[in-house]
């Protein structure tokens, strides 16, 4: 089996040759460990799409997560001048006085000429928003919102071509060899990242109703870049809802503000033909049927504790016939600070665990930080192919 057939079949719970492995990086990982320049990683379709293949292929993984959108190839029309400095980092100067510091080790940091601000609620219209790339306000920026208009109904003009230019070049490369996974943000993500954290969750509690609107609003625009992602192609559709859990929310809030929404998302995407999963961070342990029941075909991260609450026999016991699974190693206690042969250990504990009645990929729980050592991650198709073959 290739990467394609053994994460395909690992999704629907079939047996496989051995079990897929397939671990989301972060940027700083990328960049600590590929010859791609920080701008270059961050700005250009191709300069993200090389990174994610060269170290796909290092690591011997069975997928690839496309998890920036693509990027105009005339972006450098936006910009004033770029700044190398000896760290290996970059500053890029746009020509509206905005400023991006691009660290060599890390995500983007991005300066509004004139200063971060956020909206109140009331200054919101539910009618004029669609999707909002949720790191367009403050600190990371995806990378700009040039050419992207304010949302007033014309679906048409919403998406421009090269958001899907990533996707088109790893596809063009490794499709059909590897799984190639995108990446949608959830409607309550997004929400969090209009109001920020704490006023976002004030909202909950004193504006529901407005909440809900916006909420819908912002489904709509997620399921609708979910089907243009899937129609170009992808193999799977991963919903980024990081804050959905029980660090933040409860499990009642769960279900009014977040299962109506995504179950509109995977809804939608279903129908294309094609899967979808969602990633959620850290304690969701208390949500596994609630998250099951937005009709997913699988769950990411999984973290255990101390990161988070999930132990993987306790999920595969309550909602793995249902579900498949994606992750539950430990990416900082693990995978950072363990030697090779702790990380192979816990990595053949977990295939034991995850891969009862199939529907398991062997993956880091959360992404993999910048500095974790490569060998760490290289031993995972090692233990693997030395566990052998599921169902």
């Amino acid at each position: 089996m290739n990467g394609t057939e053994r994460i395909r079949r690992a999704i629907r719970r079939e047996s496989v040759d051995r079990v897929p492995v397939m671990c989301q990086l972060s940027i700083g990982h990328y960049l600590l460990n590929t010859d791609v320049r920080p701008a270059e990683l961050w700005f250009t379709s191709e300069g993200f799409a090389r990174a994610l293949i060269t170290l796909a292929r290092r690591y011997r993984f069975d997928g690839i997560l496309i998890n920036l959108p693509g990027r105009d190839p005339e972006w450098m029309r936006w910009v004033k001048r770029i700044e190398d400095h000896a760290d290996g980092s970059q500053t890029v100067h746009f020509v509206n006085g905005d400023v991006a510091q691009c660290p060599a080790d890390d995500n983007v940091q991005h300066f509004p000429a004139g200063g971060p601000r956020r909206p109140t609620i009331d200054e919101v219209d539910p009618d004029e928003i669609y999707y909002d790339d949720p790191h367009a306000l403050g600190g990371l920026k995806y990378p700009y919102y040039f050419g992207l208009e304010p949302y007033r109904g014309d679906r048409a003009r919403w998406w421009p071509d090269y958001m899907f230019r990533t996707i088109d070049l790893v596809l063009a490369e490794v499709g059909g060899e590897l799984s190639v996974h995108s990446e949608i943000f959830s409607p309550f993500t997004q929400l969090m990242e209009l109001f920020g954290y704490e006023q976002g969750l004030m909202y909950l509690i004193d504006e529901p109703d407005k909440c809900r609107a916006i909420l819908a609003a912002y489904a709509e625009g997620a399921a609708d870049l979910g089907v243009q992602q899937a129609r170009r192609g992808v193999d799977a559709v991963l919903i980024s809802s990081a804050f959905a859990g029980g660090g933040f929310i409860s499990p009642r809030q769960y279900r009014a503000f977040v299962l109506p929404y995504e179950a509109e998302v995977v809804r939608r995407i279903r129908a294309e033909g094609v899967p979808v999963y969602t990633h959620t961070c850290g304690d969701i342990g208390d949500r596994l049927e609630l998250m099951a029941e937005t009709g997913i075909d699988g769950i990411d991260t999984l973290d255990p504790p101390p990161l988070g609450s999930v132990d993987l026999e306790d999920a595969k016991r309550r909602v793995g016939d249902r579900v498949f699974f994606k992750g539950n190693i430990d990416p900082v206690n693990t995978l950072l600070r363990k030697s090779r042969e702790e990380v192979r250990q816990d990595a053949l504990h977990r295939l034991a665990v995850g891969s009862r009645g199939g529907g398991y990929i062997l993956s880091s729980a959360c992404s993999v930080s910048p500095r974790v050592p490569p060998e760490n991650l290289t031993v995972l198709a090692e233990a693997s192919e030395a566990f052998g073959p599921v169902g």
